[in-house]
């Protein structure tokens, strides 16, 4: 059938060439002037094989994502599963919606990646390395160190979505709670200032490495949101290490103080009711909530005794986004090195010395300089050129 196909298109063109009208044509061979026309145009590419079939297959894959989504979409689900939260496909697609990631897959593309990776299963336990000392951050007087973490998607009467930002002063227990419906650019601005606003301007921001604070891994030197909203105002972020949410342990203590006396026990409908009532929760633990290692002192009044006068931003309305990179400043990350000797900053990787296997080391960004300085023991073991990219 497919050789009387092929005669056929050989004959219809040899007529065409020889003069005979196509209505003729088409009468005779009993075919449309639409497929004539089609062979005429494939013989006059004059490709040898211009009379046989082609493959309708198309070109490329549609349904495949490009390497970097794909990637994005591996480490979204990893941060979901290390927060303890939901972390199939369609809080993955809900994640990247919020992280304005485009083309945004569909569930069944998402489903697919997770497939690839092997990533459908929860893991059964994470590696806790023992007995090593962590350079963690130590805060002496209140506005010190602010420990800051994301709590959510959660949802309200009405299957109203939020996210609750929350800030917590390590030394003084204050805490600060910012409600909002969406995390990406402006959202998230707004809701860090708002908390500095409240809890005043700290000299460290501890947070873990979601994408949203420290950027994307396709730009890991392109210095993410938070990383330039606190530069500028003299704050250096910290950026805890990869897998080991324990290490805010401050902040993610308060996440469940919240979840148990706030989000289950507080009947709220709409957007206005959470703003009002978180504000309310915030200020009742800040002036009520006794904490033991204040020796029974509420927050507010740990906070009065300490006589530390507090630094607020500079304007009551936030900066607008798309921020500038800074020019100065510094941002750090704690890394646990293991067998393969490498430091992952962001996603991309530097070789250590075999010293640092099996040791926690603080890598360090100073922005001025252009360099980036690997710590062992607060003792500079290596430091690398690192040219951060400018607009």
């Amino acid at each position: 059938m497919g050789h009387k196909r092929v005669e056929d298109r050989h004959q219809a063109i040899d007529r065409y060439r020889q003069g005979e009208c196509p209505a003729s044509i088409c009468a005779g061979m009993g075919y449309s002037r639409r497929w004539l026309y089609k062979w005429l145009k494939r013989a006059s590419s004059s490709a040898p094989e211009w009379a046989s079939d082609q493959s309708r297959r198309a070109h490329g894959h549609s349904r495949r994502l490009g390497p970097a989504i794909e990637q994005i979409v591996t480490l979204v689900r990893l941060s979901l599963y290390n927060r303890g939260l939901f972390c199939g496909a369609q809080a993955i697609r809900w994640e990247l919606e919020d992280l304005a990631v485009r083309p945004l897959p569909s569930l069944r593309t998402i489903n697919r990646v997770l497939v690839r990776h092997e990533l459908t299963h929860r893991r059964t336990g994470r590696y806790r390395p023992k007995g090593t000392p962590y350079p963690g951050l130590v805060g002496t007087q209140p506005g010190d160190v602010h420990q800051t973490d994301f709590v959510g998607p959660c949802y309200l009467r009405g299957a109203l979505r939020f996210y609750s930002l929350h800030s917590v002063d390590v030394v003084s227990g204050r805490c600060a709670v910012e409600p909002l419906v969406q995390r990406a650019g402006q959202h998230t601005v707004n809701a860090l200032w708002a908390t500095w606003m409240r809890l005043g301007i700290p000299r460290h921001q501890q947070v873990d490495n979601e994408m949203l604070f420290y950027g994307s891994p396709t730009h890991p030197r392109g210095m993410g949101l938070l990383i330039r909203l606190c530069l500028p105002l003299g704050i250096e972020p910290w950026f805890i290490p990869i897998g080991e949410p324990w290490r805010n342990g401050v902040v993610e203590k308060f996440n469940d103080h919240w979840r148990q006396r706030f989000l289950r026990h507080t009947p709220m409908g709409s957007m206005a009711e959470l703003q009002r009532e978180s504000l309310r929760f915030e200020q009742r633990h800040n002036t009520h909530y006794r904490y033991s290692k204040l020796g029974g002192k509420t927050p507010l009044v740990a906070m009065q005794a300490s006589g530390v006068s507090l630094r607020f931003p500079p304007s009551p309305r936030p900066p607008q986004v798309p921020l500038p990179k800074p020019c100065t400043g510094r941002y750090h990350l704690i890394r646990f090195i293991r067998s393969d000797g490498q430091l992952d900053v962001f996603g991309e990787k530097f070789a250590l010395p075999s010293q640092t296997i099996y040791e926690y080391v603080r890598a360090t960004v100073d922005v001025e300089r252009q360099r980036l300085g690997v710590y062992l023991d607060d003792q500079l073991l290596a430091e690398h050129p690192y040219p951060l990219h400018r607009r």
